[in-house]
């Protein structure tokens, strides 16, 4: 089999094709014990990017095709996470249909068995003004400025904990909790508010499946408030480290928050956690944080040298014990 260019205690980082790694060795070692499938693949863009990227029909069909040996690694109650971004119509300021057609035609891939679980939205207040043709120079479109994140899974029920990714309770909560009492009674919606369905404290409400990516700077990455997530936090350990050695970032990072969240929702501790699209490694690096098992795959090998630096930060070092190792 391969051999891993970096490896941790929990994990191991492999460069090449995820597809020909998937359908060999390393594949069917991997069969039915990915609990979590977690990534961020090419965007169906009109221009190609440095990290690689399809367009059109052509997108759509290697997308598509990648359902069935993605929901064979997958445990019976896995999960598997796809953040897709929009695209656009070449010199036309519409919007294409080519990421929802290869989601569609993802999810019914045949042979793969799966089922759409529920859609998650991204949105990057920070993000540049884009398509600029239509935004900032005739100015006939606003910023697009979120992604998609599809969850899916073989099952109806797959594993999934939402208690494991509260978010914090705001002011009026907190005052309500202490107070002990609240206006009960019938709502206008027709919905009845019992007298005491709010006043136990759960340590905090369930999470909403809208993202916003905010500058936080906080290592290791603190889970979603409300929820907020960093994705501009340009002076974190990380950040610091690629300039300093003089390193270009890869282009299109996963936010950390955004890992973070599902990892610790649909997984249990030492699960395994795969994302054959790795880049610089966010999510094995969260992983690792949370005590999960990992395999990450690129096919850029300069890509690993930045998942090093990711795993150099402090707090790393504090890693779970007696933990297995990721394959045996």
């Amino acid at each position: 089999m391969i051999r891993a260019k970096q490896s941790t205690r929990l994990g191991r980082y492999f460069v090449g094709d995820c597809e020909w790694l998937l359908r060999g060795a390393l594949g069917r070692k991997l069969r039915g014990r990915v609990q979590l499938i977690l990534t961020s693949p090419p965007y169906p863009l009109n221009r190609k990017k440095s990290y690689g990227n399809l367009t059109g029909e052509e997108y759509r069909k290697w997308f598509v095709s990648l359902a069935p040996l993605f929901s064979e690694l997958l445990t019976p109650d896995g999960s598997l996470v796809v953040e897709l971004g929009n695209a656009w119509i070449p010199q036309r300021p519409v919007q294409s249909l080519l990421h929802l057609k290869s989601l569609i035609g993802f999810v019914e891939a045949k042979g793969a068995g799966l089922r759409l679980c529920q859609e998650f939205i991204c949105y990057n207040p920070s993000r540049l003004p884009s398509p600029a043709a239509w935004v900032t120079v005739r100015k006939d479109r606003v910023t697009d400025s979120f992604t998609h994140v599809w969850w899916m899974a073989k099952s109806d029920f797959p594993y999934a904990d939402n208690s494991r990714v509260l978010r914090p309770y705001g002011a009026d909560m907190r005052a309500l909790l202490q107070a002990g009492s609240y206006n009960n009674g019938k709502r206008p919606s027709q919905h009845t508010v019992s007298k005491t369905g709010f006043l136990r404290d759960r340590g905090g409400s369930i999470a909403h499946n809208v993202f916003e990516l905010e500058a936080m700077g906080s290592t290791p990455p603190r889970l979603p408030n409300a929820f907020r997530i960093a994705n501009t936090g340009s002076n974190d350990f990380f950040h610091r480290e690629c300039r300093a050695r003089g390193i270009t970032l890869h282009p299109a990072r996963m936010p950390a928050g955004l890992a973070s969240f599902f990892v610790r929702f649909l997984t249990r501790r030492s699960n395994l956690v795969l994302d054959p699209f790795a880049g610089s490694n966010t999510t094995g690096a969260v992983a690792e944080l949370a005590g999960r098992r990992w395999i990450a795959i690129d096919q850029q090998s300069d890509y690993v040298r930045q998942s090093r630096i990711r795993f150099s930060d402090p707090a790393l070092k504090r890693r779970p014990k007696r933990l297995r190792r990721t394959l045996r």
